[in-house]
């Protein structure tokens, strides 16, 4: 069987006849063509052309046109020009353009398989290097995502931590326990409805989620104090945010996060503390963080009061809006539905019985949607439902459980349905229970069941 393939092209037909005898001699295969239009079919033809052998003059389609063309279709195969004496000029032209390598007319046998031996030998190490190149970007390709998951999976260990820390301080004081939980997660729906970057939302998550971390630092009796504490304590307490800052600044991920925590006291207008910084000068972080924090203060019980309603703490804190906040923050808070802000805190309440991603993986609080999708009125939702029949209505949601046969085929639905939900820009809430899926499809910021909710159910049951 003929090792390899060579297309020889020349105008005159008894030449590519000596040449074909020649190379079969040898065990080559030769396909032939009479000038360049029929060296290109022959070469759109066959499976794989090894080497071209080109005449340079040739009447239609020259040798030199056929060379351009020829290393944009197969630039791993290499062309040898076949020219007379007279055009030497024209065959060094023709190598500076591409072309391996130039025979000069008339030729022996064992100068044309010569050239031609070179000339496959050099293509083998065009596809070998072609191979290893390959290999190489996959490899490259791997270990990028090695680093990638160990940077991820390191990244999950410090936040992680930070969790714990967070527990403990609530822990600690029992009358904010769950505070940096839900802060954290008004937080970052002010920062996601403000369009701010992944990175960004981050960042200001871990420093919401730590504002408090200095309180540490300050005597029990004076953290846990059940009255008001005396000036002498006040001056003690307001400490915490410095403290939590030196706490956290030398800490190489958490060095931008600190800035929050140092600045989270810090009032619009000027007249916080501890630096009385104001407007602009405070981090955008902490200009956040300050309605997040108000809008959970006021929603939640206090010994000396019961936790208002969401209207009434929105109302409070349009009331400060350009001395305690920024107006323009309040203004992204005015936009967003009461119903948002139940929910969120009932996530939060609920976690311990529910399986949910990292807080700080923002996956949980992928709330911002389309506008344009609104509401479902209840005739138009039940008449879509008979084409779901395995969803149900339950708390103002769409939800459907789903059983698999072990852990493993679990999660692999998981990821599917989160490829989809990306996909289709939604963010269904999931339960885990080992092998039981609870899938509750709502969209937050439209506040009820829009048409974005049934696209995805249908995906949803393609998928099982």
């Amino acid at each position: 069987m003929p090792s390899s393939r060579i297309l020889v092209v020349d105008d005159e037909s008894y030449i590519r006849t000596i040449v074909s005898a020649m190379l079969a001699d040898a065990d080559l295969e030769t396909v032939t063509a009479a000038d360049g239009n029929e060296a290109l079919e022959a070469i759109q033809t066959n499976p794989e052309i090894d080497l071209v052998l080109s005449d340079i003059m040739m009447v239609g389609m020259d040798g030199m046109t056929l060379l351009e063309r020829t290393r944009t279709l197969i630039p791993n195969t290499p062309v040898v020009m076949v020219t007379a004496v007279t055009d030497v000029d024209v065959a060094l032209l023709a190598m500076r353009n591409g072309a391996y390598d130039y025979l000069l007319k008339p030729f022996q046998q064992d100068q044309l398989l010569a050239t031609v031996n070179r000339a496959l030998e050099y293509r083998k190490l065009l596809l070998q290097n072609a191979m290893y190149k390959h290999k190489l970007e996959e490899l490259v390709t791997a270990r990028t995502q090695m680093l990638n998951q160990a940077i991820a999976d390191l990244e999950r260990s410090y936040d992680i931590t930070l969790e714990a820390l967070g527990d403990a301080l609530d822990l600690k004081d029992t009358e904010t326990e769950g505070h940096s939980k839900r802060v954290t997660a008004y937080t970052i729906a002010l920062a996601r409805a403000m369009e701010l970057s992944p990175a960004t939302i981050r960042t200001i998550a871990r420093g919401a989620f730590l504002h408090d971390i200095g309180k540490m630092a300050i005597p029990d009796a004076i953290l846990l104090k059940p009255g008001k504490l005396n000036e002498e304590e006040q001056t003690i307490m307001r400490q915490h945010c410095a403290r939590g800052y030196d706490m956290l600044r030398k800490i190489p991920f958490l060095a931008d996060a600190s800035e929050i925590v140092h600045s989270h006291q810090e009032h619009f207008d000027g007249s916080g503390y501890p630096r009385g910084l104001r407007g602009n000068d405070i981090p955008l972080g902490a200009r956040i963080f300050a309605v997040a924090d108000a809008l959970d203060a006021i929603t939640s019980d206090r010994p000396y009061r019961k936790a208002q309603p969401f209207s009434k703490a929105r109302a409070e804190i349009k009331r400060c809006s350009g001395t305690q906040f920024d107006p323009r923050v309040v203004d992204i808070l005015m936009s967003m539905p009461d119903r948002l802000w139940a929910d969120l805190r009932g996530e939060i309440v609920g976690e311990t019985q529910r399986f949910l991603p990292s807080l700080f993986s923002l996956d949980m609080f992928k709330r911002k949607g389309s506008i344009g999708n609104g509401r479902l009125q209840e005739r138009d939702l039940l008449e879509q439902l008979k084409a779901l029949p395995l969803w149900k209505l339950q708390d103002g949601k769409i939800v459907r459980d789903v059983q698999f046969g072990n852990f493993a085929e679990a999660v692999q639905f998981v990821q599917s349905v989160s490829v989809a939900a990306e996909t289709q820009k939604h963010h269904p809430d999931i339960d885990i229970r080992y092998d039981r899926i609870r899938l509750s499809l709502m969209t937050h910021d439209s506040g009820g069941i829009t048409s974005r909710d049934i696209k995805l159910a249908h995906s949803i049951d393609l998928m099982v």
